[in-house]
């Protein structure tokens, strides 16, 4: 096993399958409308145009199907024939299930992908997570490098127009951070704990010339920011909350990013079983995502002012922990009475979205996190869950889910019928819900972090549960980069980008919603 180097490429490279391996993957129908001469140069003089016409001829994907061309060096294979309503076109999932399943993992190897232009970015970003960074592993940076050279054969609509080299950036910049997120969550919290991920945070705001305020320790506890502090102070390492901070002389509006980083979460004293707590290093995946997307958001030109915000700690068992029965005051103002310190997530985000409203202004505040286990029963592993106080926003980020991979699915947004369960009578509400936890846990969840911007809030808030998506098996996924980075595509300067994003296209047919919507989603 080596670390991989992976690169995109807007040209047509030149390789022999003894050299170098090749997998070509598409829809069936977009492969059987290629001809020869695309892949030539990648399968002569080992496979000819009637082999790799018989090959394509012969593939029968239920879901999917492959026919070597070459030993194990040259690989056809067809992505599934459908894609519901609700699943991405590209086929991600499907895309990054081939990808790990044919290439035999020699030094140099190609990707070549046929495909229609609006799923190049989903396709890139799914073949991104199929080659994950984090490895302790031994050899594994003794191997020596294994070069991936990704190429894409476009067909159907817009075809003859090939990808720009600002196409092919915005590929790889934002590869880079899905597999970065990917990074921070699957390392442990012994190499991951928040003093570390405060230096990855500080590693990014340096690569983008942006200086990250940080307020940790004692400091979260005198400045009113206590969710974070509750949360993490029996930790040997203290909570934080940093903010990365750019501010382009055009903006217009105000965004803020705000990511749950748990970088481990025992339950504190309403500790989880043992069955229960492995894993639980990737309770930072929502801090981890918003990191990959700020990254590539600013390095691809975004032209709105954007915070993002990391509510960092470790949820630890020790003399300090926060008890059941704790009344923590949060950054809010508002009082919360403690009867389940494993639902703690809640309360660091409470903090950040207060912050974001009070001190940054945003008009857009939208919170990632891995919240809930009951998202996975409430939309699946593969759908995030969606809870929004606005109609066309929930519409938008659904529709920027399937052209980046990065599935959402809308949870019931509802707060007189389901905030009632965290009453207290001692504090303005209880952390977690108790009166009746068949009443849309993972929308009560959400809930709770909403509060704390107050549900008359005149701007939009969008919250991303993506606790079952955020892994596949026991690998992180670096879920949510892709979806946001497609979702505010229309602040960026990458024409690729802008191309995803549904806020640059009208989401009704009706001109008047869309005029009345024109207030909440000035990016259109």
């Amino acid at each position: 096993m080596a670390s991989v180097l992976l690169q995109f490429s807007s040209g047509n490279s030149v390789s022999d399958p003894n050299a170098r391996s090749v997998l070509i993957l598409g829809q069936l129908p977009h492969l059987k409308s290629i001809d020869f001469e695309p892949v030539r140069t990648k399968l002569e003089p080992r496979v000819n145009a009637e082999t790799f016409k018989a090959a394509v001829e012969s593939l029968r994907p239920s879901p999917t199907d492959s026919v070597p061309l070459w030993v194990n060096n040259a690989t056809v294979a067809a992505l599934p024939l459908k894609a519901s309503r609700h699943n991405a076109p590209s086929r991600a999932h499907a895309v990054t299930k081939l990808v790990k399943s044919y290439l035999p993992g020699l030094s140099k190897e190609c990707i070549v992908v046929v495909c229609e232009r609006s799923t190049v970015f989903a396709s890139g970003c799914a073949i991104a997570r199929a080659f994950p960074i984090f490895s302790r592993k031994a050899g594994y940076k003794s191997a020596g490098p294994r070069v991936v050279t990704v190429e894409f054969i476009l067909v159907g609509e817009n075809r003859d127009k090939g990808l720009t080299e600002e196409d092919i950036k915005t590929l790889a910049v934002t590869a880079d951070a899905v597999r970065h997120a990917a990074r921070i969550v699957d390392t442990p919290c012994n190499e991951m704990n928040t003093d570390h991920f405060l230096r990855e945070v500080q590693r990014v705001g340096g690569e983008l010339g942006i200086e990250p305020l940080i307020i940790r320790g004692e400091e979260l506890q005198k400045r009113g920011f206590g969710g974070i502090y509750g949360v993490g102070k029996a930790a040997a390492n203290p909570p934080a909350m940093a903010v990365l901070s750019h501010k382009p002389d055009s903006a217009t509006q105000t965004i803020a990013w705000v990511g749950k980083g748990i970088v481990y979460d025992t339950g504190g004293l309403s500790i989880k079983g043992k069955t229960a707590m492995p894993g639980m290093k990737r309770d930072c995946g929502g801090a981890a995502g918003v990191l990959g997307a700020f990254a590539s958001a600013v390095k691809m030109g975004f032209k709105e002012n954007l915070h993002a915000i990391f509510c960092l700690a470790e949820n630890s068992v020790g003399p300090l922990s926060a008890r059941p029965d704790d009344i923590h005051i949060l950054y809010s103002g508002r009082s919360v009475e403690i009867n389940n310190t494993d639902a703690e997530g809640r309360l660091v985000l409470g903090d950040g979205v207060a912050y974001a409203a009070k001190d940054l202004k945003a008009d857009i505040i939208l919170d990632m996190a891995t919240l809930t286990g009951a998202q996975g029963i409430s939309t699946g592993k593969y759908h995030a869950g969606l809870l929004t106080n606005s109609e066309e926003w929930e519409e938008a980020a659904a529709k920027a889910g399937r052209s980046s991979g990065d599935l959402v699915f809308p949870l019931v947004y509802c707060p007189e019928l389901h905030f009632c369960e965290f009453g207290s009578v001692v504090a303005d509400m209880k952390n977690s819900v108790m009166q009746d936890r068949g009443n849309a846990q993972s929308s009560c969840a959400g809930l709770f972090i909403g509060s704390h911007i107050g549900f008359d809030y005149p701007g939009t808030w969008i919250h991303v549960d993506m606790a079952a998506p955020s892994h596949s098996g026991e690998r992180a996924t670096g879920f949510g980069v892709a979806l946001l980075v497609a979702l505010f595509g229309r602040a960026s300067h990458s024409a690729l980008l802008q191309s995803v994003s549904p806020l640059g296209q009208k989401l009704s047919n009706e001109d008047e919603l869309v005029e009345n919507a024109s207030k909440k989603i000035r990016l259109v």
